[in-house]
């Protein structure tokens, strides 16, 4: 029996980065023999335990053949005949298709650290055509990669088109293009993600809503990128540049939706489009099965991010709608992800990258005045009043005076 490290942990050691986790591959023994040395074997469908110490991922060498459409469509053998070369050959990128000894000899047979070196995601053969999650995964490894100059090599995004144009991309459940998109997101460079599948047509089969952006001109006046689809691109990288936050990053790369569909006869403005995005939104929302906060954030940014930018101009019994709207009181973490969302937003232009907004600490304040209303000295002191009506007036008086207080 012998094992390897292998795939990430040998990539990331290469490229100078910490290896947080690692992974191995067993050769030249069978499953019963890693139980009996106290392995816990966790893999449903493929062979692989958990160490009984470090508790690290062990993998038996295997091969696969495909039998089905699907991402889950392969006969698995996991035989001790099986070779560590053949195990790395059925890998997705040469970068993850490395090994190293227990002696710490790196084993490449793909040329996968001559690619690092030269800054190239490059498929490993012909067999990455056989798993259409794997458009995912490069379009992701770009993302991640892109601060060290990678990009797709010109045959593997060929081969990522012909795979979309095939339609292969419909038989991946929704659950694992979330999670490719949730991991994408959490990247040093989450619009490139997006890039890469625009450039193999992806981004058209599985967000079509963002893809419509594209060509769509907005006012030079205020966006002087003029292209909705390119400053939906560069909000989420500015969103990446102001927070890690997935759910801010994801809210931005929806809030402009509604552009999409307004009436050409209108534009470049788009009157209107909050409203129009919203449906839209939760269509997203539904088809990749986003998790509540990141759904309810996206609909409320996109909702309410124009109302934000005119914030500062707006009458209080307005603002106190806005926060009203944004559930502002009781969901304060949400209210200010709502807030980086439309800093992201103005930052998202050319030229406005590091341009300053006031609004947001203009709607912490009111919201802070808000709050410093006390509903229940006010119910105790009126009993018979209309409780809504008398805390809303209240609230708008607070409100008013803050913004007096403000403005001095």
């Amino acid at each position: 029996m012998q094992t390897h490290l292998v795939g990430g942990a040998v990539r990331d050691r290469l490229l100078g980065l910490p290896v947080t986790e690692r992974d191995w591959v067993v050769v030249g023994a069978s499953g019963g023999e890693l139980e009996k040395l106290g392995f816990r074997k966790i893999g449903k469908d493929f062979p692989v335990y958990l160490h009984p110490e470090t508790r690290e991922e062990y993998a038996l060498a295997r091969r696969e053949r495909k039998t089905g459409p699907g991402h889950t469509g392969f006969a698995v053998d996991a035989s001790p005949e099986v070779s560590l070369e053949e195990d790395l050959a059925r890998r997705d990128l040469t970068i993850n298709a490395m090994a190293e000894t227990e002696s710490g000899e790196l084993i490449d047979p793909h040329g996968g650290r001559d690619d690092l070196q030269a800054r190239v995601l490059r498929h490993v053969s012909p067999a990455f055509r056989e798993d259409p999650l794997r458009i995912l995964r490069v379009a992701r490894f770009a993302a991640r990669f892109h601060h060290f100059g990678f990009s797709v090599a010109p045959e593997t995004l060929e081969l990522m088109r012909q795979m979309t144009a095939a339609g292969e991309l419909a038989e991946l459940p929704r659950e694992r293009i979330w999670r490719e998109v949730e991991l994408a997101l959490g990247s040093q460079s989450p619009e490139r993600f997006f890039t890469v599948l625009r450039d193999c047509g992806a981004l058209a089969e599985l967000l079509p809503e963002v893809e419509r952006l594209f060509g769509v001109p907005q006012p030079e006046k205020y966006h002087p990128e003029i292209d909705t689809g390119v400053h939906t691109l560069m909000c989420v990288k500015a969103a990446a540049h102001l927070t890690e936050d997935s759910v801010v990053r994801y809210a931005v790369l929806l809030h402009d939706l509604g552009k999409g569909v307004t009436d050409p006869a209108g534009w470049p403005s788009h009157h209107g489009h909050e409203e129009l995005g919203v449906p839209l939104v939760k269509n997203v929302n539904q088809r990749l099965g986003a998790p509540k906060e990141f759904a309810r954030t996206a609909e409320l940014v996109c909702k309410y991010h124009t109302l934000q930018h005119r914030v500062l101009s707006l009458r209080p019994a307005t603002v106190l709608r806005l926060l009203s709207g944004l559930d502002a009181i009781r969901r304060p973490e949400r209210f200010q992800r709502f807030l980086t969302a439309c800093l992201a937003d103005a930052r998202g232009r050319t030229g406005y990258e590091d341009c300053d907004y006031p609004q947001n600490a203009y709607l912490e304040s009111m919201l802070a005045a808000v709050n410093a209303v006390d509903a229940g000295t006010l119910l105790r002191e009126k009993p018979q009043a209309n409780a809504a009506e008398l805390i809303a007036r209240e609230r708008i008086a607070a409100i008013r005076q803050a913004r007096a207080e403000y403005a001095h």
